[in-house]
């Protein structure tokens, strides 16, 4: 099938320019999606748009990223309901750093590094930052030769413009600029890299749109636009955002473990939509799990599977197994031999607490007494019945001796312990010394 049929059956066709399917037809060409650094990684929100660069590469078109080195420091109004904070120039290279290598996970660039000076050919992938022209474009030159393409009433018919104008606090002039610089990105990269085509979120249509029209204008040469659709939850939330925060794709700021349980809390609603926008897996593979899904849903069969693909294509083979490993412990599996990052990680959403690590030395102190302490039982009388009906666990393992008692010896690295009440009543005891 053509990329556009995949996107289709993919649901990832939000809206395209006329033409584009006949200029797909003939042959390879070059597109882009821009990046700005607002922070030091990408996010979940991002991966529709990474994917939809590898995507097209793997039909034989080449990708360019574009990072906004530029842009970034301006900021896109489009489906903001409020101005960004201005990043200064150092925060905006030190983020740039951070995208340049997530970027490198998803594409091929060839024998280079992606950027420009590497050259490249066929469809190697190209990694370019639109600072090394906005940064050194001159002001009036740059309002005489493409402001004066744009009036204002095209610009304020923009739904990125309208929606914010109608707004108590407006739109700043610096907002209002961005729609001509992202323009000016598609002419730059249209005349440097013969990019043709460029991509983006559907809330992108308007720059996407404005940046082929100046391209028609200036060079009289056709350009083209492709949006996919804006992603949220069946209940209409943004999708990447927990309650714990952004899901970044970063390994130091949102763990594997944490992130293949985000996939993994998927609703039963989203879970199939999910596999077709965010796996490589095929139509049929999608569909046998969507009707193995229909028929047992409580299996979360399709939930395992969209977990395992993207937090293995995000963090690669080994985190997965970590993840999954860290999973089970939720479930009973073994923790003895967990490093203290993991166990952290793992128990960081359940109840917790500080005990002084004195008094579980010398004859230590009654499991009972610690179920009490832990919120786990009401009182020594409940928590004794919970030991004797097997409900009572110490780092996972069954107590079954009402009078058994915690020594230093049952700690986690001398001083993390973990009580479990039931299948999924957690609670975390940290026995720092002097606590």
């Amino acid at each position: 099938m053509s990329i556009l049929e995949e996107l289709k059956w993919r649901g990832l066709l939000y809206d395209a320019s006329e033409g584009v399917a006949e200029r797909l037809a003939k042959g390879p060409t070059t597109l882009y999606i821009g990046f700005d650094p607002t922070a030091s990684s990408l996010h979940v929100g991002s991966l529709l748009q990474i994917l939809g660069l590898a995507r097209m590469q793997r039909y034989g078109h080449r990708p360019i990223a574009l990072v906004g080195g530029g842009t970034g420091m301006i900021g896109d109004p489009s489906g903001k309901s409020h101005e960004r904070q201005l990043l200064t120039a150092d925060k905006v290279q030190e983020n740039l750093v951070g995208l340049r290598e997530q970027l490198g996970r998803f594409l091929d660039f060839g024998d280079g590094d992606g950027s420009t000076s590497d050259g490249g050919s066929g469809s190697d992938a190209a990694l370019v930052d639109n600072g090394d022209w906005l940064m050194k474009t001159n002001l009036v030159e740059f309002l005489r030769d493409i402001g004066k393409h744009f009036t204002i009433n095209y610009m304020m018919a923009k739904d990125s413009v309208k929606t914010r104008i109608d707004k108590e606090e407006g739109l700043s002039f610096t907002e209002f600029s961005y729609m001509l610089l992202q323009s000016y990105d598609f002419l730059v990269l249209h005349d440097s890299h013969g990019c043709e085509l460029q991509m983006g979120g559907s809330d992108q249509w308007g720059n996407i749109t404005a940046g082929a029209e100046l391209v028609r204008k200036l060079r009289r040469k056709k350009a083209y636009g492709i949006v996919q659709p804006l992603v949220t939850t069946s209940s209409g939330v943004k999708f990447g955002k927990t309650e714990s925060g952004t899901i970044w794709l970063d390994a130091e700021r949102t763990s594997p473990y944490r992130f293949y349980q985000f996939w993994l809390n998927t609703s039963d609603a989203d879970v199939v939509r999910y596999l077709k926008y965010f796996t490589w897996l095929t139509q049929d593979q999608i569909s046998e799990l969507a009707t193995t899904h229909g028929e047992t849903p409580q299996a979360r069969e399709a939930h395992r599977k969209l977990a395992s693909e993207v937090t293995a294509m995000v963090h690669g083979a080994d985190a997965l197994e970590r993840a999954v490993r860290s999973s089970e412990i939720l479930f009973g599996a073994e923790i003895s031999d967990l490093p203290v990052a993991e166990i952290l990680d793992v128990f960081d959403d359940v109840p917790s607490s500080h005990q002084p690590k004195e008094g579980f030395e010398g004859d230590g102190k009654a499991l009972v007494e610690a179920l009490v302490d832990a919120g786990l039982a009401a009182s020594k009388g409940a928590a004794k019945r919970l030991v004797r009906d097997g409900g009572a666990y110490v780092n996972n393992r069954r107590i079954t001796d009402e009078r058994a008692r915690l020594t230093s010896q049952d700690l986690l690295h001398g001083h993390l312990l973990v009580l479990r009440a039931g299948q999924k009543k957690y609670h975390l005891m940290n026995l720092a010394e002097g606590a």
